[in-house]
């Protein structure tokens, strides 16, 4: 693989207001963490008339910060949710309900499971749901496609299910600006946690993000993306690499996710386990469905899974 693409020096304070692109302003939360890495990155599209993508937390000091980087006399027009995690979403109806606009996103974070990562969900393996804002409703769903306009901008909506079947991007196609959330960011690879997460779908999203024209991403988490589509390739590189070495561990007989994992990722931080866990079953649910891999009995917690 191509060399580590990431950068982890993102300075930021809490609170502060960014610009990381004309036009744009970025406030990022107090929520900072191994999945959220310097918190979550909600971002003010426009002037006058504005967009807010992602209040972020139900926390009242990030809502009140985000309030005070609006400009005197500026309206909120739309609340918009790339998706419902409770780092993104939480927040919104708060915030939305004080700036006096509706909150729009793709709908339920549930949907889009697939029958056999809920089934085996079902059985009590490993999966997903840890922050997954299950009360989240938006005022009005959107779809693939359509267009929120306001003021000077212009977003128009991109299904990319994967991370969570509900996630959208947003592009400010005449600004060449796209705000990826949690699909492409420039310090890590993203969380697949099935039955809520899939693999398949997330790298449709990949290779459908890689043809858009936008050349600057702002992500969910992290600073800028200067070279989306290099980042892109080598994040599905990476999942490719990552599906040969669960095959090979396999070819060494059956394994558990949990022996999946001490065989695939070494030198792991003790805190990301869980997160490598539900990944190491995001691949397993694609190998199973292209019929390379069954379960050895009955699904559940311990289960072994081998080649078919």
């Amino acid at each position: 693989m191509a060399d580590w693409p990431f950068e982890r020096d993102h300075a930021t304070v809490p609170g502060r207001v960014e610009h990381p692109a004309p036009g744009v302003r970025a406030v990022t939360a107090p929520n900072p963490g191994p999945m959220t890495f310097t918190g979550t990155r909600s971002y003010i599209v426009g002037r006058g008339q504005v967009a807010v993508i992602d209040p972020g937390p139900d926390d009242p000091a990030h809502l009140a910060a985000l309030m005070r980087a609006l400009e005197p006399g500026e309206r909120v027009e739309a609340v918009l949710v790339t998706h419902g995690h409770r780092d993104h979403s939480a927040g919104a109806s708060r915030f939305a309900a004080e700036a006096g606009a509706p909150v729009l996103a793709h709908g339920a974070p549930e949907e889009g499971a697939r029958p056999l990562a809920a089934e085996w969900a079902a059985a009590g393996m490993v999966g997903g749901g840890e922050g997954i804002d299950r009360d989240f409703r938006p005022d009005r769903r959107i779809g693939d496609g359509a267009v929120i306009a306001g003021g000077n901008w212009r977003l128009r909506v991109i299904a990319t299910p994967g991370h969570l079947g509900d996630h959208l991007a947003f592009a400010w196609e005449e600004a060449g600006v796209l705000f990826s959330g949690d699909v492409v960011m420039g310090w890590s690879t993203t969380v697949i946690a099935p039955p809520e997460g899939d693999l398949g779908t997330f790298m449709e999203s990949l290779a459908r993000l890689a043809a858009r024209p936008e050349n600057l991403f702002l992500p969910g988490h992290g600073g800028p993306v200067r070279d989306p589509r290099g980042l892109i390739a080598w994040q599905a590189a990476h999942r490719r690499e990552r599906m040969a070495e669960i095959v090979e561990a396999l070819r060494q007989g059956p394994r558990t996710v949990e022996e999946i994992v001490a065989a695939v990722y070494a030198g792991l931080d003790p805190r990301l386990g869980r997160a490598a866990a539900r990944s190491v079953l995001a691949h397993l649910v694609a190998l199973a469905e292209a019929g390379k891999v069954v379960i050895e009995g009955s699904p559940g917690p311990g289960a072994r899974f081998r080649l078919a």
